[in-house]
Formats: structure tokens, C-alpha cells, sequence
């Protein structure tokens, strides 16, 4: 363990005050509110979830569509991931466009499929014009189910695809090639040869998709489908002090989580993944040739159908008096102009700005500690340290926030019920924190020693060579970070809708929700706001590639 002197020391303590008030304290009184009872600890909360037929119900929609969105998404992304594998005109173009998807939460794209298939929305109005329907197709009321599974795949398939691609990048072409020599082809080759190799990366990204299906809130809120347990939580917000039943669907969320992350780890752990040595030849990529071209069809198709949601969004923020017609009339800017006029639309872009500007400071402060901590000083539990930084990759956001509610209604400064301000800020950049520790802790890694030790031989204290050689060599991926970190800010659903109470405090979320429901127009300014958030994060996103290139993707690493 090397020295880190005093002011080290009470950073730490610091650091260590606030990871285990703003994240594991929550969880801890999550687990106090449903495990308590006039008997001591007791599960008699979490066990009657599963005799309230209501409840029951809900559970078994939430798994359902869990495991649905999980299905259908690996039925997509892994076809394309081994189709990107060949050589083809245009690839990079194709790659960048399957990707799209991602800079929309499906909490937005939700308002565009509502406007497609709403009772005379375009999609019915094409197939009576058509001739396929005599009347109206109920997508919204029968189907709504579907539809929210079809919502989330369209937006979560670029992380499976993602990878399960650098799952295959890491597997010997020898390996494949072995298989074949034994006679091994097609879907037999992939079931014993290719899909065990690649079992880590799939279900790390799989693991991902079925707890973002199952805690996702935002998307069945407007979908109007809210017999699922996040739905269900969020409605319990209101008498959090009173009913501890949120709280045992909270512990459910978590039981299942943990479940599903021991699991994963255990079934991984069980075999040898490793087939890539370094004196080996990456597999080169076969061209398409003739006919099999026509399998360019599929990605090409995925990506339009995957876009729908986002041109109808853009066609409902320019749309004037659109109804009963397949395309809108007349267009128009206006709505852009009233969602940054309007005064409960500004006000909540202002609000998003303070929060996410506050947010990204803590998140930077924390990286920069963490990644110092762990990287320059190795400090004894530095394992442990990255660990704990890591776990909101694994906590829905849904039980952070509902344990936020809980711990501290009832507190000065952080009870979301009068002034959410401080506590939004915190919740933030929890959410954020992992990204940025991911980001600075690659740039300590790339930054030679060398440089400080220099300046501390030439007298320099640690402090000013901290701050004039170690901070401005960071400069490129403290500004990645904090350019990501501000952007996914910006359109965090679950803090928002749950954590803001009065409409005066009201982020851009929770006001594209509230906006929707207005008889008038209030969809089409919801969606002119939701058009310049996925116009902010596609610019940031751009911004930060353009300072990390392929080191990007470090961040997501758990």
C-alpha cells in the first residue's frame, strides 16, 4: 500500500461517507422497510406479493416481458453480429447506422408508436387503404403487450449486437475451422462450437437487456400497460411511509437481479473461454458475393423498422392538425419554439441543465479520486473500491430511486418531497459514476508515472502536480466522460419520474411525460423536446468518440 498523506486520507473518508450514504444506505433501508416486521426480520412482505393475485400478476407480466424482450432480442442481434462478420461495400456506413437506435430512450420512441398505431394512426390507416383491415386494429389494447416488447428490442438489440460481436472478434478462426474438419457445419457448428466460445459476451449483454426489460418504467407508462412491478413501485411512491408493500417488490427487483448476476457469473465460470493467443491471426472476413448479397436485406430492413419510432417522433414534433391522414398536411417549427418558450417546458430544461451540470461535477470529482486511488496510489481494498464504484451497472435505477424516497423524506436539504434539487443532483451521479471511473481510470492507465515523478523531484508539491501535470493530461477523457455523463443526465427516466414531486422541479423526462397528456398539443411540444435531447446526446456522443476512438466502450465494463 503506497502513502497517500493526510488530505488522501480524508478524501477517502470522504468518498467512503458518500458512496455508503447515497448507495448503499438506500438499498440497506430498502431491505429494512420489507424484511421488518413486529417479529423481527421476516420475508411475510416479500412472500404475500405472491398471494395478492393483483401483484401476482404483475410479477408474472414483468418476467414475461423480461424474458420476451431478452428472446427476441438475441433473435436479432446475433444473425446480424454474424452477418457483419463479412466483407461488404459500405460496412462501416451499415455498422454506424444499426447503432441509431440507442440515442433514443424508448420512453420517447413510445410517444411516435403510439401516434403509428393509435386506433386511426398511419398503420391502420395503410391497411385500410390497403385493403388488409375493414376496421381498426386495437395494437394499443390487446397488443400492448407486443408493443412494448417490439419498443425495447428495436432500442436494446445494438447492445446485445455490440456483444456478441466482441465475443466473436475474440474467438480462433482455428477453432471454427477445427469444427468444420470434423464435419461440424451451419447450425450444428454454431450450437457446439461458436455459441459456447461466445457464451461470456452474450450473456453479459443479455443479463443487461432482461433487467432493463423487467425494471423499465417509462415505456409501459405510456404504453398505458402498468400491470408490471415498475409501474406498480412507482405508484407506491406516494405512501412509501405507510405501505410496505413497494418496498418488497423493490426487494423482489434486487432478489431477481442478484439472481440473474450470480447466475450468469456462476454458468460462465463453469468452462474455458479463452481461445486466443497472441501469436494467433484474427479470422479474415470473407466478402459477399452474387446472390448472398441479398442478405444485406436484413440489416437494412432491421435499421428502417428500427428508425420508425424516431421518424414518427420528428414527424409529430413538425406535425400541424394531424389526424386521419397516413403522413401529416401541413408542417411546421413551432413546436420547437414552444418547447424552448413554453414556461413549464423551459423551466424543465433549465432544471435538467442544473442537475446534470451538478451531477457531472460530482461524477468528475469521484472519478478522478477513484481512478487515483486505485490506479496511481494501489491502495489497500482498491478492488473492493472499483467494485462498489461499479455496482449502479447493476442496481435498476428504479431501486435506487425508490430507496432515495424512502431514506430520506423527512431530511432538510434531500427530502424530494419539498426541494428534489440536492437529491436528483446525487442521484444522477450515482447512476453516472461507473462511466466516469471507467473513463479516467483508462487515462491514469495510458499516462506515464514518469511525468509526476518529474515534477515532484523538481519540488513540485502533490497537490500542484496533480493539478498542473496529472488533470491536464486527463484532459481528453475527463472531457469524454464528462460530455457522456451530461448527456445520459439529461434523459435519466426513472430518477426523474419518481424522485420529482412538484412540477416546479420538474426535469426534461418527467415534463415530456406530463406534456403528453395534455388534450392539445401537448405531444407535439413532448416531442419537439425529446427531438433536441436525442439531437444533444448524438452530438456528445460524436464528441466523446472523437477524444476516446475505440477505447469507449471501456466504460460499460462492469
Amino acid at each position: 500500500m503506497r502513502k497517500i498523506g493526510p488530505i488522501g486520507w480524508i478524501l477517502l473518508a470522504t468518498l467512503g461517507a458518500f458512496l455508503l450514504a447515497f448507495l448503499v444506505y438506500p438499498v440497506a433501508y430498502v431491505l429494512k422497510g420489507g424484511l421488518s416486521s413486529d417479529e423481527g426480520v421476516s420475508a411475510a412482505f416479500v412472500l404475500a406479493l405472491f398471494r395478492n393475485p393483483v401483484t401476482l400478476r404483475c410479477i408474472l407480466n414483468s418476467l414475461a416481458l423480461a424474458v420476451a424482450t431478452t428472446a427476441l432480442t438475441a433473435a436479432v442481434a446475433i444473425p446480424l453480429a454474424f452477418l457483419m462478420r463479412r466483407r461488404f461495400r459500405g460496412k462501416e456506413l451499415l455498422s454506424a447506422a444499426l447503432l441509431v437506435p440507442m440515442v433514443m430512450p424508448p420512453f420517447v420512441g413510445a410517444i411516435g408508436i403510439r401516434r403509428l398505431l393509435a386506433r386511426f394512426g398511419s398503420v391502420n390507416l395503410l391497411l385500410m387503404q390497403a385493403g388488409l383491415a375493414e376496421t381498426p386494429v386495437d395494437w394499443l389494447g390487446s397488443w400492448r403487450f407486443w408493443g412494448v416488447v417490439a419498443l425495447e428490442v428495436l432500442h436494446l438489440y445494438p447492445i446485445l449486437y455490440l456483444n456478441v460481436v466482441a465475443s466473436l472478434a475474440n474467438i480462433s478462426p482455428t477453432m471454427e475451422e477445427a469444427g468444420r474438419n470434423m464435419g461440424a457445419s451451419g447450425l450444428h457448428l454454431f450450437r457446439t462450437i461458436t455459441f459456447p466460445l461466445m457464451m461470456p459476451g452474450f450473456f453479459a449483454g443479455a443479463s443487461i437487456i432482461f433487467i432493463w426489460a423487467f425494471t423499465d418504467l417509462g415505456t409501459p407508462l405510456l404504453f398505458g400497460y402498468r400491470q408490471v412491478v415498475a409501474v406498480q413501485i412507482f405508484d407506491r411512491v406516494s405512501d412509501i411511509q405507510e405501505n410496505p408493500a413497494g418496498y418488497a417488490l423493490v426487494i423482489l427487483v434486487i432478489l431477481i437481479t442478484a439472481a440473474l448476476f450470480f447466475a450468469a457469473r456462476w454458468y460462465v465460470a463453469r468452462g474455458s473461454y479463452v481461445t486466443t493467443g497472441k501469436a494467433e491471426v484474427a479470422a479474415q472476413e470473407k466478402p459477399l458475393r452474387g446472390w448472398s448479397k441479398l442478405v444485406l436485406l436484413y440489416p437494412v430492413a432491421l435499421t428502417a423498422l428500427a428508425l420508425l419510432p424516431h421518424i414518427s417522433v420528428v414527424l409529430t414534433a413538425l406535425s400541424d392538425k394531424w389526424t386521419d391522414t397516413v403522413l401529416p398536411p401541413e408542417y411546421t417549427t413551432a413546436y420547437f419554439g414552444k418547447a424552448l418558450t413554453d414556461k413549464f417546458s423551459a423551466m424543465s430544461i433549465k432544471n435538467s441543465l442544473l442537475y446534470s451540470l451538478g451531477s457531472t461535477a460530482v461524477d468528475v470529482a469521484i472519478g478522478l479520486l477513484i481512478g487515483y486511488l486505485t490506479i496511481r496510489k494501489r491502495i489497500r481494498g482498491s478492488t473492493v473500491l472499483d467494485a462498489i464504484a461499479m455496482l449502479p451497472l447493476a442496481l435498476p435505477g428504479l431501486v435506487l430511486a425508490f430507496g432515495y424516497v424512502g431514506a430520506f423524506s423527512g431530511v432538510d436539504v434531500l427530502d424530494p418531497r419539498k426541494n428534489p434539487t440536492a437529491l436528483l443532483i446525487i442521484a444522477y451521479a450515482v447512476r453516472r459514476m461507473p462511466y466516469m471511473v471507467r473513463v479516467v481510470s483508462a487515462g491514469f492507465q495510458q499516462i506515464s508515472e514518469a511525468f509526476e515523478e518529474a515534477s515532484l523531484n523538481l519540488g513540485a508539491s502533490p497537490a500542484m502536480t496533480f493539478r498542473r501535470i496529472t488533470v491536464p493530461l486527463l484532459a481528453g477523457n475527463l472531457i469524454a466522460g464528462s460530455l457522456l455523463c451530461f448527456s445520459f443526465a439529461m434523459l435519466e427516466v426513472s430518477d426523474s419520474l419518481i424522485l420529482a414531486f412538484r412540477e416546479d422541479f420538474y426535469p426534461i423526462t418527467k415534463a415530456i411525460f406530463q406534456l403528453y397528456s395534455r388534450p392539445t398539443e401537448g405531444a407535439n411540444i413532448a416531442c419537439a423536446m425529446g427531438i433536441l435531447a436525442m439531437g444533444l446526446l448524438v452530438l456528445t456522443l460524436f464528441i466523446a468518440g472523437s477524444f476516446l476512438g475505440r477505447k469507449m466502450g471501456e466504460m460499460f465494463r462492469a
